[in-house]
């Protein structure tokens, strides 16, 4: 495999900025933005699923975590 297949992509993908005159690549941005949101769905999802099982908030689950992980 080529190792620039795995960098960032170039700027002028999405767009320089507002204050160039080249304009923003909508779709590609909407893409972004929908995934963005999905994966904020899940975690939200995730995370009362667990306040759900557990009983515990937020913090009471990082301490049962770090309990169980430790030892």
């Amino acid at each position: 495999m080529d190792k620039d297949q795995f960098r960032y992509e170039p700027v002028e993908k999405f767009g320089e900025g507002l204050t160039t005159s080249r304009p923003w690549n909508t779709q590609a941005l909407a893409f972004v933005e929908l995934l963005n949101g999905r994966v904020a769905m899940l975690g939200f999802m995730a995370a009362i699923l667990g306040e759900g099982l557990t009983g515990e908030g937020m913090v009471g689950q990082l301490g049962l975590w770090l309990h169980w992980y430790l030892g």
